[in-house]
């Protein structure tokens, strides 16, 4: 398969799944290899936003997924009638920060880590699709263990937990410290992709309210 045909299979299995596809399954149903995939992948997503297309193609971890383009997101929200997700609360990305750093993990590592109950948090996270159960815990009573899931990623603007900030060395008092580090920077990742959809939506209706006013002229 040529590299023409293999961007459009590609193309026509993500759109059809509308999930994450992972890069070796795809390789297996187009005869390619593994790589030739995430390349192909690579430069549809450089297409889609060189062109300024209403899709957009993401890696996650060594999967790829075709997702909406952002700054069409309050035309889609107006067209579905969907509501925006609720903003994360600093509860919850202190459990998202503790688990992306420390996968797998148990409630009760959570818990310690924090010094509070999180079994609602935890909860409302595995409920959004932030964080997912993967095992248990051999202990006794055998606890739940959790991991961050590709929406967690797709979130924070990022394609693999390896581009998240390293995490230092630590212990004791400097652990509350750092980690609470960690928690503000997914915070800020958080807001700055609120703001910049935010900003493009201000920039459509700016350019809205122009063309009706040429037209009102």
């Amino acid at each position: 398969m040529d590299k023409i045909e293999l961007k459009s299979a590609i193309e026509a299995i993500l759109f059809a799944s509308g999930d994450p596809v992972s890069a070796e399954r795809i390789a297996v149903v187009t005869d390619s290899d593994t790589e030739d995939v995430l390349a192909a992948g690579a430069e549809l997503a450089e297409e889609y936003e060189a062109q300024r297309r209403g899709i957009r193609l993401v890696r996650l971890n060594d999967s790829l997924q075709m997702h909406s383009a952002p700054e069409h997101a309050d035309a889609i929200t107006r067209a579905l009638e969907q509501r925006r997700p609720p903003k994360l609360s600093p509860a919850s990305l202190e459990v998202l920060a503790i688990a992306a750093y420390f996968q797998p993990v148990t409630r009760a590592y959570i818990e310690q880590m924090r010094g509070v109950d999180s079994s609602y948090t935890v909860g409302v996270l595995t409920e959004r699709g932030m964080i997912e159960p993967c095992g248990h815990l051999e202990a006794v009573g055998r606890p739940t263990l959790y991991r961050t899931t590709d929406l967690f990623l797709r979130t924070m603007g990022v394609s693999s937990l390896e581009e998240l900030p390293p995490l230092p060395e630590i212990a004791g008092s400097d652990a509350a410290i750092k980690l609470q580090e960690k928690v503000e920077a997914l915070r800020q990742a958080e807001e700055a992709a609120r703001a910049a959809e935010e900003e493009a939506q201000a920039e459509a209706g700016a350019g809205k309210t122009r063309e009706e006013g040429a037209v009102g002229v």
